[in-house]
């Protein structure tokens, strides 16, 4: 746990998989910086991980980041994280790592685009089990995963009801 590269994370993806819930995403516009996570893959290669990875997250390859030293290759949908993920595969002398990169969609589920209060209001109109869902992935998050969102929640009495 915390072992991985820091990148900027934020709940800025709405989730039809987590009942439409926000869910955390790469975000180089609103997110902060937060150490990630790093799981040794049982696959041969990098190529073998990413379709792993994207059949565990249930999308596309194309949706799947990596970095692979041996190949020299590297992909990310967000301008600067391929290179930081290089950097910590270098420093570390891990081979090889992936992601999913997947777009903070919030801005298309919503029609406005993310800011931290946008995010609360929207989380406010959530109910049943759409809020629970949402309290349930947003909490249970590792508490490194520190983005503005999470840490605006927290004052938030509605968000913790029976505290």
């Amino acid at each position: 746990m915390g072992a991985g590269p820091s990148l900027p994370l934020e709940f800025s993806r709405v989730s039809p998989k987590r009942k439409l819930s926000l869910v955390v995403v790469i975000d180089t516009a609103a997110g902060d910086a937060c150490p990630t996570h790093v799981i040794d893959s049982t696959r041969e290669t990098v190529a073998e991980a990413v379709i792993d990875l994207a059949a565990r997250e249930r999308t596309q390859p194309a949706h799947i980041g990596w970095v692979d030293l041996d190949a020299g290759t590297a992909r990310s949908s967000r301008e600067g994280v391929a290179g930081a993920v290089r950097a910590w595969c270098e420093t570390t002398g891990i081979r090889g790592a992936v992601w999913t990169d997947l777009d903070g969609n919030f801005e298309q589920a919503t029609g406005r685009p993310f800011t931290v209060e946008r995010g609360i209001a929207y989380l406010a109109t959530l109910e049943g089990e759409s809020l629970a869902a949402a309290r349930e992935y947003i909490n249970g998050a590792p508490a490194e995963t520190d983005t503005p969102l999470r840490r605006a929640l927290g004052a938030e009495p509605w968000w913790h009801p029976g505290d």
